[in-house]
């Protein structure tokens, strides 16, 4: 077999068990043949139903060890009651008799030897049989059938009298009395005799009083208890199988809740989660929806990063295939009209080739724009961490562009803190982003402008570290999408023609490795101010990001001036 099993209790033999030939008409084919399983029991496939179930058999079984030890119980003692009360019965019957005898003999005696035998008075056996003593005795005191036994008496050791009861002196009478409601037979009562022996001028003389089958209430208790039994028994699995009900429902609901949630993020709803302030379950199922909620979460976010990857994947080969395409055309321009006429011109062909190799630098500096950012985002550069003095990577940066800031007569100024402002960096990384910053500010502002970079301590122990300009600013409207690669503007002119776009995605990317923020303010006309806030140790201040963002932490502020641009 494949190992897969049929839905029914019936599973098909294996394909190679039918005939190749098997006719395709289901009239004349033979019957295929099945391999027959066992029918499984019916059991309910619900969670719901199987704890309900397993709740009232737990409850049914518990009554039904429980109710015969019971009745076992309740019998063995009703049965001693009633024993007990029949020893009380013989005992008063023997003194109801003693007494009506004693009365009615005197001084005379009541039993008497004669010769080798022992005689009882006639007036007793008179008294016990014709006048019906001993009846009314068995039917008003004993309630039971009573047998009687006389037989003289005799001192013991200790000098008390002892009775020694004679068959031949022996009278029996059977209960005829009406019972009391709910009396009968009982015969499983121990029979309870009583011995009474009593002193007489002629002949001590004593009776044995046995009292046997008597009328009790003991069968007709058991059965109205064993009825009430029955009946708390019903009335106990059908309260068992209310909360077992409402037990299984607060298990199963929490239990189904977040099977649908797992089904509609199969079905790739995302947004799916569990309302873990409407669970009333317990404090597991409760931490397995907020577990599943956190999960849920994660996944979503995850998703939207894969699919906001993959947008950008797609805007970013699209923009590299834009960027490419001007150089390149240019540069295939130019071959073909040095190629033609202008070739043998020294004057246009040095124009071309000049042009060609401005090209080839264009594509060369955004070849390596390209390759650091694609390393910044994967991953593959690691950060050299170092506890150094910031303000030297600031100034050094800087000087980098001195003579161009020099060239365009822009004033480029420094202002740094006269204390060292240790924080752990990598300096070239740093470096670069300062780097960036000035070259962007220097070339979006004219002649007679300004620059200023100038550094802080946080309250914290990090350093701020703010670029500003007098250039031509940023409109309100480009600022969320400044750091977007490729971005150079709407506003378009001759600065923002001549950039790759990727100078603040670089800064951006290393930034946020430093897990620090960059924030930018401008106004149109008046300049761009660009301040970077670096932690004092990345490893300990600030939690990692998921990844580099090419989003911006902008603040517009139309009454400041500004620094920098896309």
């Amino acid at each position: 077999m494949d190992g897969r099993r049929a839905s029914g209790p019936l599973e098909a033999a294996p394909p190679d068990s039918f005939p190749a030939d098997a006719p395709d008409d289901p009239s004349t084919a033979e019957p295929r043949r099945w391999a027959v399983h066992p029918p499984r029991p019916s059991v309910p496939r619900s969670f719901q139903s199987r704890l309900t179930i397993a709740f009232v058999t737990v409850v049914a079984v518990t009554l039904g060890l429980i109710s015969p030890v019971i009745m076992n119980r309740l019998d063995d003692f009703l049965r001693q009651q009633e024993e007990q009360g029949l020893r009380l019965h013989a005992y008063a019957t023997a003194v109801v008799l003693e007494r009506f005898i004693s009365d009615e003999v005197g001084a005379n005696a009541v039993v008497a030897r004669v010769g080798p035998t022992l005689k009882l008075n006639p007036e007793v056996a008179d008294l016990l049989e014709d006048r019906g003593l001993l009846q009314l005795a068995a039917n008003y005191v004993a309630q039971a059938d009573v047998t009687v036994t006389f037989g003289a008496a005799y001192a013991d050791a200790s000098g008390a009298l002892v009775p020694s009861p004679n068959s031949s002196l022996s009278f029996s009478v059977a209960f005829t009395g009406k019972p009391d409601r709910g009396q009968s037979r009982d015969s499983a009562i121990s029979p309870a005799t009583q011995l009474i022996a009593r002193a007489n001028a002629v002949q001590p003389w004593g009776l044995e009083v046995e009292l046997s089958n008597p009328y009790t209430s003991r069968a007709s208790t058991l059965a109205s208890i064993t009825e009430l039994l029955l009946v708390m028994a019903l009335v106990a699995v059908a309260v068992a199988v209310l909360v077992a009900s409402f037990v299984a429902h607060r298990f199963a609901t929490p239990v189904v809740r977040l099977t649908d949630a797992s089904r509609r993020v199969a079905e790739g709803d995302l947004s799916a989660r569990v309302n873990v302030e409407a669970e009333s379950g317990t404090i597991e199922l409760q931490e397995l929806s907020e577990q599943f909620n956190t999960m849920a979460g994660r996944l979503e976010q995850s998703v939207e990063i894969i699919r906001r990857d993959r947008d950008r994947s797609r805007d970013f080969l699209a923009d590299v295939s834009h960027e490419l395409r001007t150089p390149i055309a240019a540069m295939h321009t130019f071959i073909e009209l040095l190629q033609g006429p202008a070739g043998t011109d020294p004057a246009a062909r040095q124009e071309f080739l000049d042009s060609s190799a401005v090209q080839l630098d264009r594509l060369d500096w955004l070849a390596q724009n390209l390759l650091d950012l694609s390393k910044l985002d994967s991953g593959l550069v690691l950060l050299d961490l170092r506890p150094d003095d910031v303000r030297g990577t600031i100034e050094s940066a800087v000087e980098q562009h001195l003579a161009t800031a020099e060239r365009k007569g822009i004033a480029l100024t420094t202002s740094l803190p006269d204390r060292p402002l240790r924080i752990r960096h990598d300096g070239p990384r740093i470096g670069q982003v300062v780097g960036n910053l000035v070259g962007n500010a220097l070339k979006f502002t004219g002649r007679g402008g300004e620059v200023r970079v100038a550094a802080t301590r946080e309250a914290d122990g990090g350093a701020r570290i703010e670029v500003a300009d007098t250039g031509v600013g940023i409109h309100p409207a480009e600022l969320p999408r400044i750091f977007d690669r490729f971005y150079r503007g709407s506003q378009a002119n001759e600065a923002r023609g001549t950039g790759s776009g990727l100078g603040l995605a670089i800064v951006k990317s290393i930034v946020d490795m430093h897990r620090g923020t960059i924030e930018v303010e401008s106004r149109v006309g008046h300049g761009a101010r660009f301040v970077v806030t670096l932690p004092r140790d990345p490893d300990l201040d600030a939690a990692p990001p998921s990844r580099p963002s090419a989003e911006s932490q902008q603040k517009v502020d139309d009454s400041s001036p500004g620094a920098e641009h896309a």
